[in-house]
């Protein structure tokens, strides 16, 4: 478990020390303030690049829409704040597609050396930066439902091991389970299209390890669960 999560308030950020081989930073911030680091979210559009402000445009709900730009306003303030640049010169690309070769892999800024990988669920966001490959997950906790749904998808091991608990432990337990894995296929660049199978990164309280990666839990506030995958080494 990685206690330390860095809060992002209304104030402008206090940045400390940059992400090292064995510390990623971890920056977290709930998407429905109205202010994030001394700007207004309401002007967040004036910030954003075309294709952020084209996404936030096709959401309906005024709520999911203000909980986007402020997770990409969040996300561009940090940046900023560590690479000492305006968070509208941040610019925002995609590698290619380990799988398919498209441009959705991992996302990149040619503006820093850091790897930063951003997550964001019910009214929270979650941003790694790391000096190598990177993936975060921040989750609210499944329905029972959810774990029906999912429960025949994953690792055989990981199937066994949510059947054998109580139901009502189920939920949290895939959590676990999700954000381990997801972060796991964000910081490989593969994401969830092949599938929920592999890897095997287990429900208990410790993730099994996984070649090649560096996984963990983070702290959470009540009903979220995260984690965190670093690549070992920066291919």
């Amino acid at each position: 478990m990685i206690e330390h999560v860095n809060q992002l308030g209304g104030e402008p950020p206090h940045i400390g020390p940059p992400p090292t081989d064995s510390a990623p930073v971890v920056w977290a911030w709930d998407t429905t303030a109205d202010t994030l680091g001394g700007l207004p979210v309401k002007d967040a559009a004036t910030i954003l690049d075309a294709d952020e402000r084209t996404r936030a445009e096709r959401m309906i709900k005024p709520a999911d829409r203000h909980r986007y730009l402020a997770a990409h306003l969040g996300l561009r303030i940090v940046l900023a704040a560590h690479l000492g640049l305006p968070p509208e010169r941040i610019r925002l690309t995609r590698e290619d597609c380990p799988t398919c070769g498209g441009p959705h892999g991992r996302p990149t800024t040619p503006d820093s050396p850091h790897h930063y990988n951003l997550s964001h669920s019910g009214d929270l966001a979650y941003l790694a930066l790391a000096t190598r490959p990177v993936g975060v997950d921040i989750e609210q906790t499944p329905t029972p439902q959810a774990v029906t749904d999912v429960l025949h998808t994953l690792h055989p091991k990981e199937t066994d091991e949510l059947v054998s608990l109580p139901e009502a432990e189920r939920p949290q337990a895939l959590a676990r389970i999700w954000t381990r894995k997801e972060a796991a296929l964000k910081a490989s660049g593969h994401g969830l299209a092949q599938g929920l199978a592999h890897p095997y990164v287990g429900s208990h309280a410790t993730p099994a390890a996984i070649p090649g990666y560096t996984l963990a839990d983070l702290a959470a506030p009540h009903g979220y669960t995260a984690a965190l995958a670093t690549a070992n080494d920066t291919a």
